[in-house]
């Protein structure tokens, strides 16, 4: 029997500061991790939508996607796992400690990287980055 692949889908949620670009990061207290904002898709749930659902779930902010980033391909909890992100600008929202996320922090690119818990995150920065230059 092959293992069933976990689809999931997340955000850069960035917004800007003054002249400075912040990245959002949460910390799961399941995990004790910190990460991007992403989640599993509902059973039939558009990548792209799941990730904007996701974002809102978690960081309380509702936000703008953009571009496309590079899809994440790991093992998690002994199963394969496919997470597709992109870039989004965060919009309005505040945010509330719950269930799955107890902490966001907006950090700067470079403190983000350092920040992420999983070395599968950290090429997101710069791929962010990229895109943020080409743009």
């Amino acid at each position: 029997m092959t293992e069933q692949v976990v689809r999931a889908a997340g955000c850069v949620l960035w917004r800007t500061a003054g002249a400075e670009v912040e990245l959002a990061l949460v910390h799961r207290p399941k995990y004790d991790d910190w990460s991007w904002p992403k989640g599993k898709l509902k059973p039939g749930e558009d990548p792209l939508q799941g990730a904007v659902r996701e974002v809102l779930e978690e960081t309380g902010m509702h936000c703008v996607p953009g571009a496309a980033l590079p899809t994440a391909r790991y093992v998690a909890t002994g199963r394969p796992k496919v997470v597709h992100y992109w870039e989004a600008r965060a919009t309005v929202g505040s945010f509330e400690p719950n269930r799955e996320v107890d902490e966001v922090l907006w950090l700067l690119p470079d403190a983000a990287r350092e920040r992420l818990t999983h070395e599968w995150d950290r090429p997101l920065v710069d791929a962010f980055l990229a895109v943020r230059r080409e743009g």
